[in-house]
């Protein structure tokens, strides 16, 4: 292995939309920012609506600055603006006795089902 290649690491870099979905590997060198891996793996020229200035950026679903330096392995996404807030449409559910599909129910539910 030559020694240009010694110091590059690889990371991905991940976006989504409702339609799609697309991870990007890229292979950069050691210490490369976050900002920089969005823009070596040429994710901008795909998604022209991904602003830096504006979209959030995080490492493995925790948020990171662009000046992050990323590590080996590391998956970048890129996040989207929420269109509506998880806690409010909860609290919504909750108000009109909505279950939920997961661990949701009632209590009497749950005693029905165990006696079954």
């Amino acid at each position: 292995m030559s020694s240009e290649n010694a110091d590059l690491i690889e990371v991905e870099v991940a976006y989504a939309r409702p339609d799609t979905q697309v991870i990007l590997p890229v292979k950069v060198e050691r210490g490369t920012t976050v900002e920089d891996v969005v823009k070596l793996s040429g994710i901008l020229h795909h998604f022209p609506e991904i602003d830096l200035a504006v979209n959030k950026v995080g490492i493995f679903g925790k948020l990171s600055k662009l000046t992050a330096a990323v590590r080996p392995g590391d998956r970048v996404e890129i996040y989207r603006h929420l269109i509506a807030d998880p806690k409010e449409v909860r609290k919504q559910r909750a108000a009109q006795g909505k279950v939920m599909k997961k661990g949701g129910g009632s209590v009497e539910e749950k005693a029905e089902s165990a006696e079954d």
